[in-house]
């Protein structure tokens, strides 16, 4: 998939791969020791949730750039994460949230609506 600014239609994300099961959701990038600037992983979840899209960031190599999607899509949230730290919980409630390399924090903003596509 390709993540894109919607108002501008600037792409984010080249690479972005979805991750809507059970197992993609438990596995994440956990033990991946490194992470292209235009790869990421788009977490789906069946509706918007602090809980369910709360993250860990125990058994990770590397730090990410996490960011928060509600329901529209919009950016609710946005995080550096470092490896081996317990636990990073959105500021609102979310349905989507991208696990991508730290450089992704600089190319979006909280209040972004964002567009994905195959």
């Amino acid at each position: 998939m390709i993540v894109k600014k919607q108002a501008t239609g600037e792409v984010i994300l080249a690479r972005a791969h979805r991750c809507a099961s059970f197992w993609c959701h438990f596995r994440g990038l956990m033990l991946r020791s490194h992470l292209d600037e235009d790869e990421g992983l788009l977490f789906v979840y069946d509706r918007p949730s602090v809980t369910n899209t709360t993250i860990h960031m125990l058994f990770m190599l590397i730090p990410l750039a996490v960011v928060w999607l509600d329901s529209e899509k919009r950016v609710v949230d946005k995080r550096y994460a470092k490896p081996w730290r317990l636990v990073y919980v959105p500021a609102q409630p979310a349905q989507y949230f991208i696990e991508a390399h730290p450089t992704f924090l600089d190319r979006v903003d909280v209040g972004d609506v964002l567009a994905f596509e195959s």
